[in-house]
């Protein structure tokens, strides 16, 4: 996503991928609201679309393949928005006529979507403009210069570039090498995660379960399993998962004599949640896992990385075609950093209770109560969405620093239609043409009947807004805050 972004702004870059193809074990699944948005906004919407019909098709074969005696509504998740630490939150609590879920247009709600998927609507996208993906090849080291980064590549190359930005996993080779500071909290839970088939399915009980040894979560329909074991950290997190294992765990933890008879993908998972101090050090800059990592209940991390390729790439871009306003790079970890903090806090809150000791049974069912109000299943719904996510921006206006609503611009068109270029859009009266006019190619105009005046960034965040369209009091500011010098 970062690559494709700074394509898009016209900035030669070149992907280092050590996989020679896309990893199949069992990774994120489901897009919150602000990925769709991101997507919605490139013109991606349509894959989208085309990536849940594909998941709906696969999952109903899936079914007939591999029937369960328990009827789909029986399983607990059905009519929930999601949950938190297994606990679900019941749709009809929530109130869907909250501000917050309004306006968001055609891509206003969360994605059932894979990684997988996600990553071959990226892959094809970064091909289609012309994106250097080399596969097969890793960084080995690099070294930073006043004006560039030296790259010495595991295949011996030595690369040039003017930045160098670490999407390189939990792991990262990148944040090692460059010294980043990885504080957060050490792991004491096992966890894992598959896609298996069974002898006996009748053994286990859907949706989410716990027992005096750990949690299970059994989903019929995609014969996905989720182990959890509260007694530390596995020994080895780099070997592969065998069927042994997964069997030995969720035996242990089903308190059944469940048989499984064949892994289709599984992985190894802990607890661990950690972030970097900083997401940019000289030329050198983080993004996504590289940056932050943290358990995966929630399904917060792959939707966390996108929103840093977001923000961050029409600001590189910006940096390294020269119109950059002072401290616009910086405000890439000023903005992000607090959102992958709420983040580690809402994985960190569900291990907590998670855990199996009398205390917190008592306080699970404390928060069992809260999160089937209205107030309370509303708040986790839009936590679990993302339609809260806000930046801490210059401005008064209530829209200032959260993601734009998805007006209309003339007869046909959406705001969305107008960011395919990653372009910065003003909306307002004629009058503001003028003003836009000043900026281009990097902002457009476009009048609007609904609503009111808006500057909104190349990734879709509000910067400036106000509701009389004849009052821009405010504007000049924002436009060189974010856009810079005109004349460059």
């Amino acid at each position: 996503m970062v690559g494709c972004e700074l394509r898009l702004a016209g900035v030669r870059v070149t992907i280092i991928e050590r996989r020679t193809e896309i990893n199949r074990v069992i990774r994120a699944f489901g897009l919150t609201v602000p990925t769709v948005e991101a997507f919605y906004r490139r013109g991606l919407l349509p894959d989208l679309i085309q990536a849940r019909w594909t998941h709906v098709r696969r999952s109903v074969e899936s079914l007939a393949k591999y029937p369960h005696p328990s009827p789909p509504d029986a399983l607990p998740s059905i009519g929930a928005v999601g949950h938190f630490a297994g606990i679900m939150i019941p749709r009809d609590s929530v109130d869907h006529d909250d501000p917050d879920f309004l306006e968001r247009g055609p891509a206003g709600e969360m994605m059932p979507i894979s990684q997988q998927m996600v990553e071959e609507i990226l892959t094809r996208r970064a091909s289609a403009i012309g994106v250097d993906l080399r596969r097969g090849v890793a960084v080995e080291t690099f070294e930073e210069q006043e004006d560039g980064v030296d790259v010495r590549l595991s295949n011996g190359e030595r690369l040039r570039c003017g930045w160098l930005v670490g999407c390189d996993g939990g792991r990262s080779t990148v944040r090692r090498l460059s010294g980043f500071p990885f504080l957060g909290t050490n792991p004491e839970i096992t966890g894992w995660q598959a896609i298996v088939d069974f002898e006996n399915p009748e053994v286990l009980q859907p949706g989410w379960n716990r027992t005096d040894t750990g949690i299970y979560v059994f989903t019929p329909l995609t014969r996905r399993i989720l182990i959890v074991e509260m007694d530390g950290p596995p020994e080895d997190r780099r070997s592969d998962v065998t069927r042994e294992e997964l069997q030995a765990a969720l035996r242990r933890v089903s308190k059944t004599d469940i048989t499984i008879t064949s892994v289709d993908s599984a992985t190894r998972f802990t607890d661990h949640a950690r972030q970097a101090s900083t997401y940019v050090k000289g030329r050198i800059i983080l993004a996504g896992d590289a940056a932050h990592v943290h358990p995966p209940f929630g399904g917060q991390g792959l939707n966390l990385g996108i929103g840093d390729a977001m923000n961050l790439g029409w600001k590189l871009a910006a940096t390294v075609q020269g119109w950059a306003p002072c401290g616009l790079l910086d405000s890439y970890t000023r903005e992000r950093h607090p959102i992958g903090a709420s983040v580690l806090d809402w994985a960190r809150a569900q291990i907590a209770l998670m855990r199996l000791d009398p205390l917190t049974e008592s306080l699970r069912r404390i928060v069992s109560d809260l999160l089937c109000t209205a107030d309370g299943a509303t708040y986790a719904a839009k936590k679990l969405s993302g339609v809260v996510q806000k930046y801490d921006m210059p401005g008064e206006h209530r829209l200032v620093g959260r993601s734009a609503p998805d007006v209309r611009v003339g007869d046909q068109l959406r705001l969305a239609d107008l960011m395919h270029r990653g372009q910065a859009v003003l909306i307002g009266p004629p009058e503001l043409g003028k003003r836009a006019a000043d900026w281009h190619p990097r902002l457009v105009h476009a009048e609007s009947p609904d609503g009111p005046a808006m500057l909104v960034r190349p990734d879709g965040y509000v910067a400036w807004a106000s509701d009389d369209q004849d009052d821009s009091t405010g504007l000049d500011e924002a436009l060189h805050t974010w856009l810079g010098d005109p004349g460059l």
